[in-house]
């Protein structure tokens, strides 16, 4: 089938690997192009009982300055912990990266969110002037994650002077079931969309020895981090998109536009 401007992904099989509850805005935009997506997760979220800790971090926040979440889940999951046990304090800030964080936030009743106008990722944070040394020296920082994670963001504020504290709100893991789909799909699908460097990981062990059925699948990533991963994983065509849901589409756009075609 010929692609239009208009449906620039027409007859296109597409797997999106994001959990299931995130994947929505991106199959429906890549439906909107006229392409077929299709979920596959490759990680799993699940919310985990609320620990001692977590508990008394919940009834002390009144003494941080800031608190910061680094993915929709964290906002979903950690809100919900912290409503569950107390009001959210009038006077403790919200920030996070990513405009799919934002909107969760705005979503959960906050106007003011504090996140980077471009780049989605911790660099992009620590380049605001509400993260530099000079503003978060002295200060209490709560970071709501999953279990595990990257932890530039905290460290670099440790070292800017702030008391950093970490809240596990909720846990990644591979999931138990999907390596058969994605086997199924492997001579069929045009492209592979990854949204995470340890989603290639789970993917890598998720398949196995078997990861080199999708080999020749070009796989679509939203930064160069998660690119170099794909890249290491033995993926021959990786391209790195734009950040977004948005960006994302548009690079597939592109690529299909340009005439590209699987090997």
């Amino acid at each position: 089938m010929s692609q239009t401007p208009g449906q620039p992904l027409a007859g296109k099989r597409i797997v999106v690997t994001r959990p299931q509850a995130q994947a929505g805005g991106l199959c429906d935009a890549i439906a909107a192009a006229g392409g077929e997506a299709l979920c596959i997760p490759v990680m799993s979220i699940d919310a985990v009982p609320v620990s001692d800790e977590f508990s008394a971090l919940i009834d002390t926040l009144d003494q941080f300055h800031l608190a910061f979440f680094v993915s929709p889940n964290a906002a979903e999951h950690g809100v919900a912990a912290v409503r569950a046990r107390r009001t959210w304090p009038a006077s403790l800030a919200v920030a996070t990266v990513g405009k799919g964080s934002e909107r969760a936030l705005h979503a959960l009743g906050f106007e003011q969110v504090i996140a980077p106008e471009t780049g989605f990722d911790s660099e992009a944070v620590l380049a605001l002037p509400a993260f530099s040394a000079q503003a978060v020296t002295g200060k209490r920082i709560i970071i709501f994650r999953g279990n595990g994670g990257r932890d530039l963001l905290g460290d670099t504020l440790t070292r800017r002077g702030a008391a950093v504290s970490y809240a596990a709100c909720y846990a990644r893991r591979v999931p138990s079931e999907g390596a058969t789909s994605l086997l199924a799909e492997a001579d069929r699908m045009d492209a592979l969309i990854l949204t995470s460097s340890e989603g290639v990981s789970n993917l890598m062990t998720m398949l196995g020895a078997q990861m080199s059925r999708l080999a020749r699948i070009p796989v679509f990533a939203p930064h160069p981090r998660i690119c170099a991963r794909a890249t290491a994983a033995g993926f021959a065509r990786v391209v790195e998109t734009a950040p977004g849901d948005a960006g994302v589409v548009d690079g597939l756009a592109r690529y299909f536009l340009g005439g590209c075609r699987n090997a």
